[in-house]
């Protein structure tokens, strides 16, 4: 996939726990290890949302585009 999660990083950056961060945002520690390995599929505006408002980031902290490399 195109899209690259990078939260952990932004959680090793602020120096936040899975956990601390899983239970500010109200999600569950399973839910969000998902989101951190990449294996998401899609995340809800109203968590990315709350991701950022705790770890005070932008969108594009978290979420990164990269081109596939296509060999023709």
């Amino acid at each position: 996939m195109a899209i690259l999660i990078n939260l952990d990083v932004m959680l090793a950056k602020r120096k936040v726990s899975s956990k601390e961060l899983a239970e500010a945002v109200g999600i569950t520690p399973q839910n969000l290890s998902v989101l951190k390995t990449g294996k998401a599929k899609a995340i809800r505006f109203s968590t990315l949302d709350a991701v950022c408002r705790f770890l005070d980031c932008q969108p594009g902290d978290i979420l990164e585009f990269q081109a596939d490399e296509t060999v023709e």
